[in-house]
């Protein structure tokens, strides 16, 4: 039996920095971008900060897609997830 050692191309983070202050979640999102690089990632965040360099985000709600773009198009559109940035900068500040 052979076995075999490789470079993962895909990366799941489920919450990694939920429970981090800010200043950590920082350092670790840095950390977390280089490794994300050349992979397809699938993050799950309560923290819209993980996300928000992300080439897709979607938002789920009552278990479907509710909205799907980048950061800044979703955004715009002031939907479900402007308002729940806007919640959490208010959160933070």
């Amino acid at each position: 039996m052979k076995s075999r050692c490789s470079f993962s191309v895909m990366l799941l983070l489920v919450m990694a920095t939920s429970a981090l202050d800010t200043i950590s979640e920082r350092l670790v999102q840095e950390a977390l971008d280089h490794l994300m690089k050349g992979r397809t990632t699938l993050v799950i965040a309560h923290r819209l900060s993980t996300v928000q360099n992300a080439d897709q985000i979607a938002l789920c709600s009552d278990g479907k897609i509710a909205e799907l773009g980048t950061h800044l198009e979703l955004l715009e559109r002031k939907g479900q997830y402007a308002s729940l940035v806007d919640t959490q900068r208010l959160a933070f500040e």
